[in-house]
């Protein structure tokens, strides 16, 4: 059993990967998770931890696949004052819910399999809890702990030095909490729209691929420009996931490889924020806390 489960950024892919598209993740090991025993439920938070885990403990053991779990061993910790002692913001696109789901799987799991894809379908299923439903893809990255490139033939590991030295990335705080489940839900009703669907397949997805592409393979100038197109590409079919006190970052021309697009779900928690050159975005974010990964 792992001792941390850390939290996610997706770098991209997070509303493409719903069409089979690539996705790109990495650890974000700033906040985490850990398994804790409470000397007592008396002492704040605790209480409310245990009984959070409590009732995803009833949720689990109402799924088809609860036979996979140890839930009688799970059900005695909790009695024993288990939580699970988390950092990770919610609300923040960052992974709360993901770190919980790969902990309960870490610890709760009686044959752990080591199939990505498989992994994905199994977390999606136990984080649907939370959001109604889900990729999976969250708990997958707080799981492996590593950063990844996930695609329909599976999940292919990357080295921890992949990014590059001149594309720097930043979380841009929206001081705006974000909930998850009405955006995913408002997505899934414009995918109604056949011709929204066409547009956003033929247009946006190439965008997301090219993204990921030219950042794994280190094409600096190319990376920029295919942000540039994503970026557009967010404010035209994604508009309700971004804050109004982030759209000047969205629209605006700058002088510089600067961009931005939503982290996770959108609508508010953090922002990405991509460059070459750090001094001068940090002069465009002097109003915005911001974390360097």
């Amino acid at each position: 059993m792992r001792e941390r489960y850390y939290s996610k950024v997706i770098l991209f892919g997070e509303y493409s990967m719903i069409f089979d598209s690539t996705a790109l993740m990495v650890p974000l090991k700033q906040f985490s998770a850990q398994w804790r025993i409470a000397p007592s439920l008396s002492v704040q938070g605790v209480a409310a931890s245990n009984a959070s885990l409590q009732r995803f403990a009833e949720y689990l053991s109402s799924l088809e696949i609860r036979h996979l779990f140890d839930l009688q061993k799970f059900n005695h910790d909790l009695q024993y004052n288990l939580i699970l002692d988390s950092n990770v913001p919610s609300g923040y696109g960052l992974g709360s819910s993901g770190t919980l789901v790969a902990a309960v799987y870490d610890a709760y799991a009686k044959q752990k399999t080591e199939d990505g894809l498989k992994l994905k379908e199994i977390f999606g299923k136990m984080e649907s809890y939370f959001h109604g439903s889900s990729s999976g893809i969250d708990p997958l990255q707080c799981y492996l702990g590593k950063p990844f490139k996930i695609t329909p033939m599976g999940v292919e590991l990357l080295s921890g030095d992949f990014l590059k030295k001149d594309i720097h990335i930043c979380l841009i705080d929206t001081k705006i909490k974000s909930n998850t489940k009405p955006l995913v839900d408002y997505f899934k009703q414009q995918r109604e729209d056949t011709e929204f669907l066409r547009r956003f397949q033929s247009e946006y997805v190439p965008c997301v691929s090219a993204c990921i592409n030219t950042m794994i393979n280190d094409h600096t100038e190319l990376f920029f420009n295919s942000l540039k197109q994503l970026t557009i590409g967010q404010l035209e079919f994604l508009r309700p996931m971004i804050t109004d006190n982030t759209m000047d970052l969205f629209t605006r021309d700058f002088d510089f490889h600067f961009g931005v697009k939503i982290s996770g779900s959108g609508g508010g928690g953090y922002v990405l924020g991509f460059t070459d050159d750090v001094t001068k975005a940090s002069g465009i974010l002097k109003n915005f806390e911001v974390i360097w990964l």
